[in-house]
């Protein structure tokens, strides 16, 4: 087609298909921000009707709580009933109440309105699948309209951005050619620039991109989700859901900001707070105090990220690897247990551009050949690692071992070997739930493997001064928040103590192992009989069970021992057991399984296995065959649960026996969580009393010795 026929007719139509392109192309760019718009009006609906519902249910006596002097009894005898009757008015309507004067309505509406703040500043939205009212479920569809829009459009925003720009300068050259008087006056140069123009526009829209986009913007424009879809879909990933709700709630979703930090001195906030994070090459949004958490380890280089179970310190690590990448750096390496090999590498590859290279098992000297040469993340196990042979000179950009406290003991050989290559790395990170399981000297060992100079300053001084001064020194390398701190829409933990009594067979039982000294047969023996008529526990266990089912709930049932879960499992359909036997990729086909099923289901674990490592949100109860040796025992298993992504409220049922070895188990339980609560529960970023560092074996030989002096054996 020679120029001149491009000029008139030919141009109008082109550069009508181009600004028809633009405005498309315009919109799906702004698609994402129209959702996040709209589902920020709705979430504050939502919020203020939930404000709106607690001030309605709350007494106008509610306001004497203020201790302020009040005129309530001639307000109620007017008909104002509640605080929301009372914040709605304006002084010059109590005013005109008898015997309310108008300072004392001013004073009134004054503190009415501050608790309508203050229930408002304490108001989370928390989505409840058993509850799913209309308001919810639109909140829900405009979110999930909104996930698939940023992630459909998210990788376009900036390549849109410079197609926009260039096809407005384009058409604003190749606008000439609309008219062929125009052409005729315009200097040659000018023509010439249109006839381009109007070339590059018809070529543009002859592309592939432009099929793509508009393919884009079908997929935009699906059909809303049905309401048990939309659920469902919620539930499978409320993870993701509940941390863009998060940020829908804005600054309102972080009641304590101090906490999120983990209350690290000031100096070393400030320092974090000015860390670059890069995050490129991330898939997943983070949490505010999930980047607080990365930006620590990037600042600090060195540090131990304790956060509690169930707040996603695998992603934080994740992050961390990310940003480092995304700047250059290369060989990042993972060392966790075999359990949760599978885990870390479905992890990694589903919330990063990072390539995952599983050094475990068969072919694991060829993938540490890939690893080395192509970079991305290694991923090995404790007891993989002394055999990997890695090149003398070779120095890991970042070390992450999880599950940190299996190497509390330095003594051990995979202790030495974690030493040994968190020393030659240039960053390390020990990602732990629990630094201090038995004795504050295994979280002073956690801390010598990236700073010794800090473990050092942890000396016999902080055994007297106690908890404060150790927290203290070692704020420079320790972070930790809790769940409660972090995690407004988590739902309620519910734990109770089921007590129950032996029957005739299962005292028996009992009172042989006592007399024998087996503490194993003690802890089991109410499951031994193996018939719920003649086991106390078994009998309670399927009570609970059955009101599960009664209520759709899936339930986790956990216990140490083999043959408890097979008592179980011999009254019940279930999934398991789940064991240290079970292969990690049988592992998580197993919880896959389970969490894929719609209806009523039970899991059992041994809690050892399935108590590390394995995200099981889709239980609400847990059942706790037996009390364990140590709290992070039980905190472990239970976190498995009440996590983030969780999207019921979690009960949890402590199966104990009345008169038996139980109670003294759960006195050495506590006496453990008392010393985790004073050493680690809380981050300022030794040894304690005698009692501290005692030996499982001579407390167990105590706890047998105690049992046959109180039953006479």
């Amino acid at each position: 087609m020679d120029d001149s026929s491009k000029v008139g007719r030919h141009a109008r139509a082109v550069l009508a298909a181009a600004k028809a392109f633009r405005a498309e192309a315009a919109g799906v760019r702004a698609e994402p921000d129209r959702l996040l718009a709209l589902a920020a009006a709705r979430y504050q609906e939502v919020r203020d009707s939930l404000v709106a519902d607690q001030l309605r249910a709350m007494p106008v006596d509610k306001l004497r709580d203020t201790k302020a002097n009040l005129r309530l009894s001639k307000l109620k005898a007017a008909g104002y009933r509640t605080v929301a009757d009372v914040a709605k008015a304006r002084p010059e309507q109590l005013d005109g109440v008898p015997g309310v004067g108008r300072q004392s309505a001013e004073q009134i509406v004054r503190v009415a309105r501050a608790v309508v703040d203050g229930v408002a500043r304490d108001t989370t939205v928390r989505l409840n699948p058993d509850r799913a009212d209309r308001a919810q479920t639109e909140l829900l569809q405009l979110m999930s309209k909104l996930r698939r829009a940023n992630q459909l459009v998210g990788p376009l925003r900036e390549p849109l951005g410079d197609v926009l720009g260039k096809v407005d300068a384009d058409v604003r050259a190749a606008s000439r050619a609309w008219s062929r008087v125009r052409m005729f006056f315009s200097l040659r140069k000018n023509r010439q620039a249109a006839i381009d123009s109007l070339d590059r526009l018809e070529a543009m829209l002859a592309s592939r991109d432009v099929a793509a986009l508009r393919a884009v913007g079908t997929q935009l424009r699906v059909p809303d989700l049905d309401h048990r879809a939309l659920w469902r879909d919620y539930e499978l990933d409320a993870a993701a859901y509940n941390t863009l709700l998060a940020d829908l709630a804005g600054a309102d979703a972080m009641p304590d900001r101090s906490a999120a930090k983990g209350f690290v001195p000031a100096d070393i906030e400030h320092e974090v707070d000015a860390t670059t994070l890069d995050t490129s090459l991330l898939k997943v949004s983070l949490r505010g105090y999930q980047v607080f958490g990365a930006k620590f380890a990037l600042a600090r280089k060195r540090v131990i990220i304790g956060d509690e179970m169930g707040l996603g310190k695998t992603i934080e690590a994740i992050a961390v690897m990310a940003s480092l990448a995304a700047g250059g750096r290369r060989g990042f390496l993972v060392v966790c247990p075999a359990s949760v090999v599978v885990n870390w590498v479905n992890e990694i590859a589903r919330h990063s551009d990072l390539v995952p290279h599983r050094m475990h098992g068969a072919g694991r000297d060829g993938a540490v050949g890939k690893w080395l040469a192509q970079g991305g993340v290694g991923v090995t196990t404790f007891g993989t690692l002394p055999k990997l042979v890695l090149p003398k000179r070779f120095r890991p950009a970042l070390v992450v071992v999880d599950e940190a406290h299996y190497v509390k003991n330095p003594d051990t050989q995979r202790s030495q070997a974690i030493n040994k290559i968190v020393q030659r790395a240039e960053r390390a990170v020990l990602l732990t739930g629990t630094p201090m399981e038995n004795r504050v000297e295994e979280f002073r060992n956690l801390v010598a493997y990236l700073q010794p100079s800090v473990a050092a300053r942890t000396g016999a001084t902080d055994a007297v001064v106690g908890a404060k001064a150790f927290r203290r020194v070692v704020a420079p390398v320790y972070l930790r928040r809790n769940q409660e701190d972090v995690l407004g829409e988590l739902p309620e933990l519910l734990e109770m103590e089921d007590w129950v009594e032996f029957g005739k067979q299962d005292r028996g039982a009992y009172l042989d192992a006592v007399r024998e000294g087996n503490l194993m047969a003690m802890r089991r023996a109410a499951y031994a009989p193996g018939t719920p008529r003649g086991s106390a526990k078994l009998e309670r266990l399927l009570e609970i069970i059955e009101e599960s089912r009664d209520n759709g709930w899936k339930v986790v049932v956990f216990s140490y021992f083999h043959d408890v879960l097979d008592a179980v499992a011999d009254q019940l359909e279930v999934f398991g057991p789940l064991t240290g036997a079970t292969s990690a990729q049988d592992r998580q086909r197993l919880v896959d399984a389970f969490t894929a099923c719609e209806d009523h289901a039970v899991l059992v674990a041994q809690i050892e296995a399935g108590g590390v490592g394995l995200n099981i949100q889709a239980a609400s109860v847990v059942i706790i065959a037996e009390p364990q040796w140590k709290p992070s025992t039980e905190d472990q298993a239970i976190a498995r649960c009440h996590r983030m992504g969780q999207v019921r409220k979690v009960h949890v049922h402590r199966l104990l026996v009345k008169d038996s070895v139980d109670a003294r188990v759960q006195e050495v339980r506590d006496h453990k969580t008392l010393l985790f609560d004073h050493y680690a529960r809380e981050s300022d970023t030794k040894h304690s009393h005698a009692s501290a560092l005692d030996s499982a074996v001579s407390v167990e030989q105590r706890v047998v010795q105690a049992e046959q002096q109180r039953l006479g054996l």
